[in-house]
């Protein structure tokens, strides 16, 4: 792979998750009853088989400290308080202190830190990048550091909570009234009792929650962060107050660099568009200067805002959730309306000149699974979506752990919900252990069609990485060349990936049936390839061979249902 390649090829895993063997699954289960995996499960073997998928990065998900249910004051952590937590494990994404790693995950809790500094040696060790989230719009209703190094202020230490909004302050204040616990909320159910379990909690003024300027959120907010604040007064027509510098950008900083500096290569960003883009323009370059080869990926949702946060913000890369996700998403249900066409629409307009820094994914911790019947129902009907994620243009594409085997995240395991698997609950993850098998990562107990799935993730994702014309080469749609051949329907997508040395033809057929069509070449793609007479192509993924006699008159296809082709020729 060229090292300037944008095609990283990303593995999400939650640790949590990732190594647990328990099989237990109890409704707001314990950590001690459903079991819980460590970094020390994610072992060379394991890394090794990651690895083999044609991965390059691992995302390590909630790896740093988050408000929980779980007891550690023997450790010398603080307790939480329930009524401010989501699911006995609590939310990853509700920092606790942003210098410490989550004791759930450690074997030696006070070691925690060592263990996740031999993590990232291992995954390094294996030709493997380590990315983590930084979670910049807001921390758990419990933050406090106390791990921070000696002379760092912790944030929100030095703030003055008479005021509602200062450019001094870390959080914002709703002045003059006290944070109401969300009416209903029945922390950890019925089963869970805890001292600090009674409907309240003391935080008065109470600090603006991370996604509602009250004191008073709903059980559907985020009621149990707080909104950091960048400088910018929300309550006075969002006037910006960005010099001097507020000390929570200098703050964060600190925070980014000191796990850049235990060889972190990277960091996904979560709801980049709620913090504003200065922040991200005086952060991104002023790690750089210090750590050139740091990657930001940045989750966005307004392709309005890509260009602005690209180019203003710098990041690296931006999700592509409400394009090409949307799109493929729709095209795989086989929903009413959806057509091929809205992938044209993804990079010839929302997406334009800024693709190559556009992530695709098919699943994420925070979208349904595949093989949930909210979703597809079936894993394999995505086999035409992820060839067209994975190779559609030069920039990333993500798998979640669970997926290349067809996990569909059945059932409710607390405060987690049916569909996607639990970011908030102890729990293991049924179809994922199959390949687990107890530590062994050997995939023995797979079905013979979980083996194959996962084997066409395999091949797929190792032809994106290490085929020419996919990882680095020129995009050329072919889907007006074609929209008047016999069989098209706007069912199909096909697209041409090619560089000097290289050429694939792709073909992905979203029918819930099957299609014979005559793909046709754009007469100037003939003359730019100088192309003529008989032609012989080649199936990447399968190595069946097809052949044509006459290029000019094009390529007789027949398309399984659900299905694609990487036609190299």
């Amino acid at each position: 792979m060229d090292p300037q390649s944008h095609k990283l090829i990303i593995y999400q895993l939650l640790p949590r998750l990732f190594g647990n063997a328990n099989t237990t699954n109890k409704f707001y289960g314990s950590i001690e009853e459903n079991g819980c995996g460590k970094l020390n499960d994610i072992n060379d073997t394991a890394l090794t088989e990651i690895k083999k998928l044609g991965i390059t990065h691992v995302f390590y998900c909630g790896v740093i400290e988050h408000a929980t249910m779980t007891d550690y004051t023997k450790f010398g952590i603080k307790l939480d308080d329930p009524d401010v937590v989501k699911g006995r494990a609590g939310s990853p994404y509700a920092i606790k202190d942003y210098y410490d790693i989550d004791p759930d995950l450690a074997v030696d809790v006070n070691n925690r830190i060592g263990e996740f500094d031999e993590l990232v040696k291992r995954t390094h060790a294996n030709g493997l990048k380590v990315i983590i989230d930084f979670i910049p719009n807001h921390v758990a209703r419990t933050y406090a550091s106390d791990a921070k190094p000696d002379g760092v202020r912790d944030i929100g230490q030095d703030d003055d909570n008479t005021k509602a909004f200062s450019p001094k302050n870390d959080f914002y204040y709703v002045c003059g009234q006290s944070f109401v616990v969300p009416q209903g909320y029945n922390p950890g159910g019925d089963g869970f009792s805890s001292p600090l379990k009674d409907g309240k909690f003391d935080e008065h003024p109470a600090k603006v929650t991370g996604n509602a300027f009250t004191a008073t959120p709903s059980i559907n907010d985020w009621f149990e962060t707080v909104k950091l604040n960048y400088g910018l007064d929300c309550l006075n027509n969002y006037t910006p107050h960005y010099d001097p510098i507020p000390p929570l950008w200098n703050k964060l900083y600190d925070i980014l660099d000191y796990w850049s500096n235990k060889g972190v290569d990277g960091f996904r960003c979560d709801m980049i568009e709620y913090v504003q883009v200065e922040f991200w323009g005086w952060i991104i370059p002023k790690l750089k200067e210090a750590h050139p080869d740091l990657i930001f990926i940045g989750e966005a949702y307004h392709y309005s805002l890509y260009n602005k946060y690209i180019f203003d913000g710098k990041f690296d890369y931006l999700y592509d959730k409400t394009g090409l996700y949307d799109a493929v998403k729709k095209l795989t249900r086989n929903e009413w309306g959806a057509s091929a066409w809205s992938i044209n629409n993804v990079w010839n307009n929302e997406t334009k000149g800024i693709d190559e820094h556009m992530l695709r994914f098919m699943e994420n911790h925070d979208e349904e699974r595949i093989a949930h019947n909210a979703f597809a129902g079936n894993p394999w009907l995505a086999i035409p979506g992820m060839i067209v994620t994975a190779t559609l243009n030069t920039g990333p594409v993500m798998i979640y752990s669970g997926q290349e085997v067809g996990e569909p995240g059945n059932g409710s395991m607390g405060f987690g919900g049916d569909s996607r698997t639990s970011i908030f609950d102890y729990c293991g993850v049924p179809e994922h252990q199959k390949w687990l098998n107890n530590g062994k990562f050997d995939g023995a107990q797979l079905s013979i069609e979980q083996k194959n799935l996962r084997d066409f993730y395999h091949t797929l994702l190792n032809i994106a990485i290490n085929n020419e014309a996919i990882h680095s080469g020129e995009f050329y749609e072919l889907m007006v060349a074609n929209e008047h051949q016999p069989g098209f329907n706007q069912g199909l997508y096909i697209y041409v990936r090619y560089t000097a040395k290289q050429r694939v033809l792709v073909i992905a057929n979203f029918n819930r049936d099957e299609h014979n069509i005559q793909v046709a070449l754009a007469g100037d793609l003939l003359s730019k390839f100088n192309l003529s007479g008989s032609i012989e192509f080649t199936d990447l993924l399968k190595g069946v061979k097809y052949n044509t006699p006459d290029i000019a008159q094009g390529l007789n296809i027949f398309l399984h249902a659900t299905s694609g082709l990487l036609l190299e020729f």
